[in-house]
C-alpha cells in the first residue's frame, strides 16, 4: 500500500494566500520526513479553494527541495492547457528527476478558466478526449504531429524524449481524474490508472474500478496490465487520540474553508451550480475517511483497500488549516498509521 499526501493549498478564512502556499510547501517536505511515498498537488485559478494555478510549476519546486518522494498533480486541467506544453513540462520533470513525477490529469469544470484562458466551453465538453491522446502520443513517441478538431501542426520532435524504446525506460505516468462513467472508459481504453476523488465512498469506488476493468478488456488491455494498474484514492486524513477530537477539529475548520472557497467558483457561461453544504459535506468527509485514532486510520485504509482493489491513497492532511498541527498530523501518518499498514 502506497500512502501519499493530497495538496490543495486551501487558503482558510483569515489566512493570506501567501501563508496557504506555505502549508503546501512544509506539508510535501513533511511527507518525505514521516516516511510518505508521494504527494499530490492540485491546481485552481482565481478561487481561495486552492491558491496553487500551476500544479506542475509547485512540483517542480518541490521535486527540487526532496529526494525520495514521488511527486504528481491531481490534477493538472487540460482543458486550460495546450497538452504539448503539458507534456513538455512534464518529460522535463520526469527526466530531471530521476522518474519521481506522475501527471494527473483532469477536464476540470465550466469554470470562468475556460473565458480567461480563450479555451471556450468546447474544450471542457468535449475537447478532453483529443487533449488527452495527444498528451499521451506526445509522452511516448519520438515526434508528434496532430490533424484533430482543436489541435492540428506538422510534425514535430519531442525535445527532450521521457521515454526510451532502446533501454525499456516509461515515461511518466499518467492519471486520469475520473468522474463519471464516460471518464473512466474513456482512461480504460487508454490503459491509464483513476485518481478517485474524496467525495465518494468505497462502494461507489469499487464499482468505478470494475468499470475501468471490463473497459480495459474489450479494449484488448492485457490481464497483466490491468491488475498492475495503480489506481489512487483521494481521501482526508486526521489523526487525533480520539476520534470525536479529529472530527471537531474538521468540522470546526473545513466549513468556513469550503463555504468561501467553493462559493467563489463562477462558471464560464453563467450557468447555475449548486454548493455543497459545507457542514453537511465535512461530515461526509469524517464518515468516508480515516479520521480518527491512528488505529481506526490504519483499519480504514486497509478496509478501503480490500473493498476497492485501490492500493495508492493521496490523503488530504491541511484541514485543520493550521501550519502546526498539520505538520503534526503528516508525522503522526507516517509513524503511527504507516508502520502499522506495513
Amino acid at each position: 500500500m502506497l500512502v501519499g499526501s493530497f495538496v490543495l493549498a486551501a487558503q482558510f478564512p483569515g489566512q493570506g494566500q501567501g501563508e496557504a502556499l506555505h502549508r503546501a510547501m512544509r506539508t510535501a517536505e513533511a511527507a518525505e520526513e514521516a516516511g510518505l511515498d508521494s504527494v499530490w498537488l492540485a491546481e485552481h485559478h482565481f478561487v481561495p479553494y486552492g491558491t496553487c494555478p500551476s500544479a506542475i510549476t509547485l512540483a517542480a519546486l518541490l521535486l527540487g527541495r526532496t529526494r525520495r518522494i514521488r511527486v504528481g498533480t491531481a490534477v493538472s486541467v487540460l482543458s486550460t492547457t495546450h497538452p504539448v506544453a503539458l507534456g513538455e513540462q512534464a518529460a522535463l520533470l520526469h527526466v530531471t528527476s530521476g522518474g519521481r513525477f506522475s501527471l494527473g490529469v483532469g477536464r476540470g469544470g465550466p469554470w470562468i478558466d475556460l473565458e480567461v484562458f480563450g479555451t471556450g466551453i468546447e474544450a471542457y465538453e468535449r475537447g478532453f478526449p483529443e487533449s488527452l491522446d495527444l498528451l499521451v502520443r506526445w509522452l511516448h513517441e519520438p515526434s508528434v504531429e496532430a490533424s484533430g478538431e482543436r489541435f492540428s501542426f506538422r510534425e514535430v520532435t519531442v525535445v527532450p524524449q521521457p521515454s526510451d524504446a532502446f533501454t525499456g525506460t516509461p515515461g511518466p505516468e499518467v492519471v486520469v481524474a475520473c468522474t463519471s462513467p464516460r471518464t473512466v472508459r474513456l482512461a480504460a481504453e487508454r490503459g491509464l490508472p483513476m485518481l478517485l476523488g474524496m467525495h465518494v465512498g468505497d462502494e461507489e469506488k469499487a464499482e468505478m474500478v470494475a468499470l475501468w476493468r471490463r473497459h480495459a478488456r474489450a479494449a484488448g488491455r492485457s490481464p497483466d496490465e490491468i491488475a498492475a494498474a495503480g489506481h489512487v484514492s483521494a481521501g482526508v486524513c486526521q489523526i487525533a487520540d480520539r476520534r470525536t477530537d479529529a472530527v471537531e477539529l474538521l468540522t470546526k475548520a473545513m466549513p468556513g474553508w469550503l463555504r468561501q472557497g467553493l462559493g467563489a467558483h463562477r462558471t464560464v457561461d453563467g450557468r447555475h451550480r449548486a454548493m455543497r453544504d459545507p457542514m453537511v459535506y465535512t461530515e461526509l468527509l469524517c464518515g468516508l475517511h480515516p479520521v480518527g485514532t491512528p488505529r481506526l486510520c490504519a483499519d480504514r485504509l486497509a478496509a478501503t483497500a480490500e473493498r476497492t482493489g485501490i492500493s495508492r491513497f493521496a490523503l488530504l492532511v491541511e484541514g485543520s488549516g493550521d501550519l502546526t498541527a498539520t505538520e503534526e498530523n503528516v508525522r503522526r501518518l507516517g509513524a503511527e498509521v504507516l508502520t502499522q499498514l506495513r
